[in-house]
């Protein structure tokens, strides 16, 4: 069992942080080390809590490790885009050859880098890198009385 001791100031800022942090996820985790900090059972605390025994464990440790402010942040990294790579590449590509489709700008990057994006890919892509895809559409034809 994970041995996590608790100050009455630490008890205090768990309560409140419970129900006034911003983030829901971080509200949870006060919720978690708050109920351990009134002697609640971990059975009892994973069942209402709705957590796994390794779920509850991370978080004891993040509080006996590093308090209150361990458990308000989250690492999450992220991957890198493949496309990043390529970025001022395919920029100047595309100032030069603008594309009228995201169709034609997919062929294109695929073309050039070997990689395949959907089209809902290639758009934000697109739009990170400050470029539009204009949508073409017919215009209109005037009508024969004059309007």
């Amino acid at each position: 069992m994970i041995q996590v001791e608790f100050t009455l100031e630490g008890i205090d800022a768990l309560e409140y942080e419970r129900y006034h942090h911003p983030d829901p996820r971080v509200q949870k985790r006060m919720e978690i080390l708050y109920l351990k900090s009134q002697g609640t059972p971990h059975n009892q605390i994973k069942e209402l809590c709705h957590i796994s025994g390794a779920t509850l464990a991370t978080y004891l440790k993040l509080y006996r490790d590093g308090g209150i402010e361990a458990l308000k942040q989250f690492n999450y990294k992220g991957s890198r885009s493949k496309l990043e790579a390529h970025t001022s590449m395919l920029e100047n590509w595309f100032r030069e050859h603008p594309p009228r489709t995201s169709a034609e700008a997919q062929k294109e990057i695929e073309r050039l880098t070997g990689i395949r994006r959907s089209q809902t890919q290639i758009r934000e892509f697109m739009k990170r890198i400050g470029m539009k895809i204009h949508r073409t559409r017919a215009i209109p034809r005037k009508s024969s009385n004059g309007n």
